[in-house]
């Protein structure tokens, strides 16, 4: 059972990842905290172990192929995920398991507000 959980929670993050862009953040860690019942940061630090191989390059390529992709953006961008990804782990091992939770749940929210009501 627990194999397919994660299979199945995978493969609900590639769609995603591959329609809106989204994955480790928005679907692995909350599905991993819910329904496989993890600490968030056991979840987030799983959810980045499966993102370290190149998830993303297959999407990518079908973007790239219908010219969506803005190469020089992408690579810093990458840079800023590579050091960034660093600092915020660090941070978030400091904070309680409810306080990243609901640091998490107020992020989304506000990102689903601002979806909602923005232009």
């Amino acid at each position: 059972m627990t194999f397919i959980l994660f299979v199945a929670i995978g493969l609900a993050a590639g769609l995603l990842a591959g329609m809106f862009g989204i994955g480790g953040g928005v679907v692995i860690v909350p599905a991993l905290m819910y329904l496989a019942k993890y600490a968030p940061q056991t979840a987030t630090g799983t959810s980045l172990a499966a993102l370290i191989l190149p998830v993303g390059a297959l999407g990518a390529w079908a973007y790239y192929k219908e010219g969506a992709v803005r190469i020089w953006p992408a690579l810093w961008m990458a840079l800023g995920l590579f050091a960034g990804a660093y600092f915020g782990a660090r941070f978030a091992l400091t904070l309680s398991p409810l306080a990243l939770k609901r640091s998490f749940a107020v992020f989304l929210v506000a990102v689903a507000v601002r979806m909602w009501f923005g232009k």
